[in-house]
């Protein structure tokens, strides 16, 4: 019996898992935007994670192009999280329906176009960018993605991507947006002035969790309770399922529980994800923005500018004022000198 469930799934070897699941405490949970108070809804907690999509690796699955490979284990993880975050966005707008394009299939191949080659793990940023070029192809759904980069939000860029007009009309229907928005928090861990932040954001009702993990590690954060980051993990290699059948188990898709590691214990290198189905929840999203890092007491994780400012790109009178300003420096003291 135990070797027939190993044929089935297995579980990734290394993997922390520090806490599972909850217990009633003082601590109020917050998952995706929901808070849960232990004492009184513990219940309603379970359920809520248990009806979360879980990814995971799988085998047995057709090859993926010519590389011959038909399982991820070992190198999908942050793929499947991408994966989570885009069905949670697709959830989010359209509850039951299902869609291929972002099939692991789909996003490895088009990791190519991104320096990775099928088999390669991807980083928080690199797999935003494989979502962002994947939404293009999206016939079936009218879901914007949008990447955020160099730590600014520009409402500009996200008004343009998302508001559609009608032909012969001046009236703009808004398309639902996933927002995207990779970060560095740190060298090696991830700073501790930044945490309060990511505990806010993860508060919004907008929130779709966050991607990151640790280093060739990629799991999905959905939460928090105390200084505890939630998490589901897609480090469990499953057998694929055919869904051209006409009855299908989708059991697999959904977790049994989740687990939690410490705030600090997270890679600084990670990606806040949101989800707006309509242009007054972007309108709303954007004020708690603004509330968060007007408080004064968070600090920030990036920049909500209203247009992206324009690139310096330095003269040659600039150049040579620089070039002077160094020649006439009294002394070396204040460089140092490599060599």
């Amino acid at each position: 019996m135990l070797e027939a469930c190993e044929a089935f799934v297995t579980y990734e070897s290394g993997i922390i898992l520090e806490r599972q699941g909850f217990e009633v405490n003082d601590e109020p949970v917050w998952i995706l935007g929901r808070e849960y108070d232990t004492k009184t809804k513990l219940d309603e907690l379970h359920s809520d994670v248990k009806s979360r999509l879980l990814l995971t690796y799988r085998r047995n699955f057709p090859p993926i192009g010519d590389s011959g490979m038909t399982s991820d284990r070992g190198w999908g993880c942050m793929l499947r999280c991408g994966q989570m975050v885009v069905a949670q966005a697709l959830i989010n707008q359209h509850l039951d329906k299902k869609t291929a394009v972002y099939s692991i299939h789909q996003l490895a191949q088009m990791g190519v176009s991104e320096g990775k080659e099928i088999g390669q793990w991807f980083g928080p940023n690199t797999v935003a960018q494989v979502l962002k070029k994947l939404s293009g192809y999206d016939e079936w759904s009218s879901l914007k993605i949008h990447v955020a980069m160099d730590n600014a939000v520009v409402i500009e860029e996200i008004e343009q991507l998302c508001h559609q007009k009608i032909s012969l009309s001046e009236i703009s229907t808004w398309s639902p947006l996933l927002l995207v928005v990779p970060l560095r928090l740190g060298l090696l861990n991830i700073n501790p002035i930044y945490i309060d932040s990511l505990k806010a954001c993860l508060q919004m009702p907008q929130s779709i969790g966050m991607i990151g993990g640790k280093p060739s590690q990629a799991l999905y954060f959905i939460g928090y309770v105390g200084d505890d980051v939630v998490f589901l993990d897609p480090h469990l290699t499953q057998n694929a399922i055919d869904f051209d059948e006409e009855e299908f188990d989708d059991s697999s898709y959904h977790p049994a529980t989740c687990a939690r590691i410490s705030f600090q214990s997270m890679d600084p290198s990670l990606a806040v994800c949101f989800s707006c189905t309509t242009h007054s929840e972007w309108k709303d999203l954007l004020q708690q923005f603004k509330d968060m890092t007007e408080t004064g007491k968070k600090q920030n994780l990036f920049e909500v500018c209203s247009q992206r400012q324009a690139e310096w790109h330095p003269t040659t009178t600039d150049l040579a004022d620089e070039a002077i300003a160094l020649d006439s420096a009294d002394s070396d003291e204040e460089f140092e000198i490599l060599g």
